[in-house]
């Protein structure tokens, strides 16, 4: 995503990026990136919290009419919950699941083995229930 905003600003088309990844992003060079304090994959806001969603996309909206110039970072003031205590909870990986996790990880290996082997070319992200 940040070689396709830095190519679209090179052709004059003013971009921003919202985003969960502040390290990674800020490393690649965006013209302009809206932070938000979430957890990955969810940088515009709960699903379904459309006042929340709305909020970011407003705040993304004025920054790219103020931003004078590219490389802008700008944090937003919004928080995913009060304590922010999600940090603590979100995709954990510790030794009382480690276990738990390696077994899943095996499996999903296997599946992607047999896929490949019945001619798939990509396993699905998310499995058939």
């Amino acid at each position: 995503m940040s070689l396709v905003a830095r190519h679209l600003e090179a052709n004059g088309i003013p971009t921003l990026i919202i985003g969960s990844a502040l390290d990674i992003v800020t490393h690649c060079g965006v013209p302009r990136y809206l932070y938000t304090d979430f957890p990955l994959g969810n940088p515009c806001g709960k699903p379904y919290d459309q006042n929340l969603q709305m909020s970011i996309i407003h705040h993304a909206m004025s920054l790219i009419e103020k931003a004078e110039k590219a490389d802008t970072v700008e944090r937003s003031p919004l928080l995913w919950s009060e304590d922010n205590s999600w940090r603590d909870k979100y995709l954990p990986v510790n030794k009382e699941n480690k276990q738990e996790l390696e077994q899943l990880g095996a499996a999903r290996r296997r599946q992607q083995a047999l896929e490949r082997e019945n001619g798939g070319k990509r396993s699905p992200m998310i499995p058939q229930m």
